[in-house]
């Protein structure tokens, strides 16, 4: 009789903390979800594979960029027979990334497109960065600076320097491929 109820117990338990864990839906569970899902498109990018012309870096930049280890890729491309589909998956990503772990570290917008940078962790370091961006003709999309030691402030140096940089574009031809 005792072990049943010791049994019953470490059931109870374990169900309690399976349950407590949440069901919120994170950044990474919404990648998982629609990974598969028709308009969306997902790429995995190591560093590495990214060429960029770093010749013009500073210091900083370049510990920044070294500090990157991977990219994760995720788009969604619009059409105007699917603007409310658009929308709905628009408001999902801002509601995640409305959530008190997301800092904001910059915005910027122009001519209708808009582009947040958040990122999870302290001013020190970031465990993960996140680029949005969104335009209403387009589409929007969702990129995940996953490294190791990432400083906030000096990413955001960095992100604002590659909008200048040197990019192969055959190594995102892909990407830029979908969102025509």
């Amino acid at each position: 009789m005792q072990r049943t109820i010791i049994y019953i117990l470490y059931t109870v338990f374990t169900a309690a903390f399976l349950i407590s864990c949440g069901d919120g839906v994170s950044l990474q569970r919404y990648y998982v979800d629609n990974q598969e899902t028709k308009n969306f498109i997902t790429q995995d990018i190591p560093i590495s594979m990214v060429e960029i012309d770093k010749s013009g870096f500073t210091e900083e930049q370049q510990e920044a960029y070294n500090s990157v280890k991977r990219l994760n890729f995720l788009g969604y491309k619009t059409s105007e027979a699917d603007m409310e589909t658009y929308n709905a998956e628009l408001a999902k990503v801002k509601t995640i990334l409305s959530d008190d772990k997301y800092n904001d570290l910059m915005e910027v917008s122009d001519r209708g497109r808009k582009i947040i940078v958040k990122y999870i962790g302290t001013d020190e370091e970031a465990d993960e960065v996140v680029v949005f961006g969104s335009a209403q003709d387009m589409g929007f999309a969702i990129v995940r600076v996953l490294g190791n030691d990432m400083n906030p402030e000096k990413m955001a140096v960095l992100l604002r320097s590659l909008q200048n940089a040197n990019v192969d574009e055959n190594q995102v031809q892909d990407i830029m491929n979908f969102f025509k």
